[in-house]
């Protein structure tokens, strides 16, 4: 797995005016946090993890494949790149988790009597409406 603090170093943060809450504050002050992540210049990824994050995470990236992240939610500068690095850490994290394989099953005994009960049920309900309709 990939150190959360070297890949933290990385990462390149841009502030803005929000225009989320905070009343005359958000006039004033740059709380909105853009978190950009470059990775082609990455050294800490291998060439596969790149391609995984570009095609998981096409949405977020620019032409550049530059990763872009923002946050405004919050009052302060300091809680928003906050925000933003724990939202950052956590796609990467599943971006690059490998899914379980699945298991092909068979179903059992009783599943398939139970199944084979509801039909029954269901068709002796249709029946029903076809000779009240008569």
């Amino acid at each position: 797995m990939i150190d959360k603090e070297l890949i933290i170093k990385e990462l390149r943060y841009k502030t803005s005016r929000s225009s989320g809450s905070g009343g005359q504050n958000v006039n004033k002050v740059s709380t909105k946090v853009e978190l950009r992540f470059d990775i082609d210049n990455t050294s800490l990824l291998t060439d596969t993890e790149k391609d995984t994050i570009k095609l998981k995470l096409k949405n977020r990236i620019s032409s550049e494949n530059i990763l872009i992240i923002t946050s405004d939610s919050e009052r302060t500068q300091l809680r928003n790149k906050k925000k933003v690095i724990e939202l950052f850490l956590e796609l990467l994290e599943k971006a690059l988790k490998k899914p379980k394989k699945r298991l092909k099953t068979k179903p059992t005994r009783t599943s398939k009597e139970n199944r084979l009960k509801e039909k029954k049920i269901k068709s002796e309900i249709k029946q029903s409406r076809k000779i009240n309709e008569d």
